[in-house]
């Protein structure tokens, strides 16, 4: 922490002399005074840290500097250290409406009476050791107003000394920061969210190929194994691996990079038709109860990952009361107040709210409540909510959580209202039936770099009586391609070097317009609904397993979307 200069040093300085040498000043000249942000952007040059003045008195106020203070919007105050306690001696108008106290409220006080249950103590203390140096200081410090609500204060107290040295007051302005520090905190804690979220994103992929590994060679070895004692441990091994799966996708939802099959939705429907697995999810000791506004505007979501969401949000609630209670799921149109306040773009919005009765949170907690991996339970990965942060933000929406100790707690998903029917056509040939009235099998190429992976996938596919050829990258397939006749190009999106699986697809679409794509991956950034060719993509996640390998290739040969 730096303060402005001691007053003996002052002397060894040339001062700026103003008013025929009524009052002078020590220029800042970029000397730093502390820690708070500086309203001109920079330690400053001209302004003074400490002043002289040649008259003592605070009655002479008939002249321009006076006017000038009492019309300024910048909170200015002048305390007393030549009396006990140091009180305020002066206010601004500007002071009285930051603070909403009244002048003979304030004069002759303290002050600290501005401090309260929050108020940094170590920054008390930097400024209370400046004032005891007599030295200037800057600080960012929480104050209070008079009905209790919460400020931040950009503060600087500077010493006023007679010719002698002696100090006669100290001089202190304000300037409320409340909303600068609010987007500081929300941008520090967006890039960390980021920040997780790149890493989580980031090992996803190579973590969904190990897992593919494991689980593909546990079925086949579960195959082999059968209804022998072996089985079961293979099986229960299975079972570990795709929950291992899961939370890798758990994981993605929250960095925003897991791919969504966006549909027309009804928040009243699925509410409806999911309350059912609600009621069983909440059990015995807690009722639920559903306030639906009729007539509802449908929506463009991924009605899975909305259901998973409206899961992972009951759960925390039933969580929140142990002895009992009534958790509330209500559907409701979002009006201009509620959308400006939630600071959305303009259009026009449905939220689905889940309230509860339960212990409540602190704002710590609740601030930290969509944190990945944080949670205040004794069980549980702390995923829930990052998970339903992530696919909220991703579905163009937002979270907002309303919660105090005691008074339970409101999560309200917000979500903006579908104008266009998406396109859900299928239209594709029947290639399977072809090759069948052909008198041949089906030929499918695998285009995958993980040596093992790939194995895998060739293995599956022989076993259910497809012809399998294979490559390890985009360039050895389109090489392939040239020489041989395939029905279907089933490839991974991530691989090494100059082509990846979208660039392939592109490629051969070009030279096959109608071949039917099955695309795998463990990793979802910038992975489109669509190919090039406005073409849908089928998208098959790692870790699979055998069946539904089996049934998205026969959906895809088939000509079939999948649900």
């Amino acid at each position: 922490m730096a303060t402005g200069q001691d007053k003996d040093e002052h002397l060894d300085r040339p001062l700026d002399v103003q008013g025929g040498g009524q009052s002078a000043g020590v220029q800042a000249r970029g000397e730093v005074e502390g820690n708070a942000v500086n309203p001109a952007g920079g330690p400053g040059i001209n302004h003074w840290q400490a002043s002289y003045i040649g008259r003592k008195g605070l009655d002479d106020r008939g002249n321009i500097f006076f006017a000038a203070v009492e019309m300024t919007r910048m909170p200015m105050v002048v305390t007393d250290p030549n009396q006990e306690d140091n009180p305020i001696v002066f206010v601004n108008g500007a002071f009285l409406d930051l603070t909403g106290y009244r002048q003979e409220d304030v004069l002759g006080r303290n002050c600290r009476f501005l401090q309260g249950p929050d108020s940094d103590r170590a920054t008390v203390a930097e400024v209370r050791k400046a004032l005891q140096e007599q030295r200037a200081v800057s600080v960012d410090l929480l104050n209070y107003k008079a009905d209790g609500e919460p400020f931040w204060n950009a503060l600087f107290i500077g010493p006023i000394f007679d010719r002698q040295g002696k100090l006669l007051y100290f001089f202190a302005s304000q300037m409320d920061i409340t909303e600068r520090r609010n987007m500081l905190e929300s941008n520090l804690q967006a890039q960390k969210m980021e920040a997780i979220g790149q890493l989580s994103a980031g090992m996803a992929h190579d973590f969904n190929n190990l897992l593919q590994v494991i689980n593909g060679n546990l079925e086949l070895a579960s195959l082999t194994a059968g209804k022998t004692p072996a089985g079961e441990p293979i099986r229960r091994a299975q079972r570990a691996t795709m929950q291992a799966g899961k939370l890798t996708q758990q994981l993605l939802s929250f960095a925003r990079k897991q791919r969504l099959e966006q549909k027309q939705v009804s928040l009243n429907g699925l509410v409806v038709e999911f309350s059912d697995m609600l009621v069983r999810t909440l059990g015995d000791k807690v009722e639920l109860r559903l306030e639906l506004k009729p007539g509802l505007p449908a929506c463009s979501l991924d009605p899975t990952y909305l259901e998973m969401a409206l899961l992972n949000v009951v759960i925390n609630a039933r969580d929140a009361m142990p002895q009992g209670g009534t958790v509330t799921v209500g559907t409701a149109v979002v009006n201009e107040t509620r959308r400006a306040a939630s600071r959305l773009p303009p259009g026009d919005y449905v939220s689905i709210c889940v309230l509860d009765e339960g212990e409540g949170m602190t704002p710590e907690v609740a601030r930290r409540a969509t944190e990945p991996f944080f949670t205040t339970k004794g069980l549980g990965t702390g995923l829930g909510l990052a998970m339903v942060h992530g696919f909220v933000q991703q579905s163009h929406g937002r979270l907002e959580i309303d919660s105090e100790p005691g008074r339970g707690t409101r999560v309200r998903m917000i979500f903006p209202v579908s104008r266009h029917a998406r396109d859900e056509d299928a239209g594709g040939p029947d290639l399977a039936s072809a090759a069948a009235e052909a008198g041949r099998k089906c030929r499918i190429l695998v285009v995958e770099d993980n040596e093992d992976v790939r194995e895998l996938a060739e293995a599956m596919l022989a076993a259910a009586d497809y012809e399998v050829v294979s490559a390890p990258s985009g360039e050895t397939a389109l090489a392939l391609l040239e020489r041989e006749s395939v029905d279907l190009l089933f490839t991974d999106v991530i691989m090494p070097g100059g082509m990846n699986g979208l660039q392939l697809i592109e490629k051969v679409h070009e030279a096959r317009p109608g071949m039917p794509v099955l695309v795998t991956t463990g990793y979802m950034d910038e992975l489109p609904a669509r190919g090039s060719q406005g073409q849908a993509l089928e998208v098959l996640a790692k870790p699979y397993d055998h069946q539904e390998l089996l049934d998205r290739v026969y959906m895809a040969l088939h000509g079939r979307r999948a649900a």
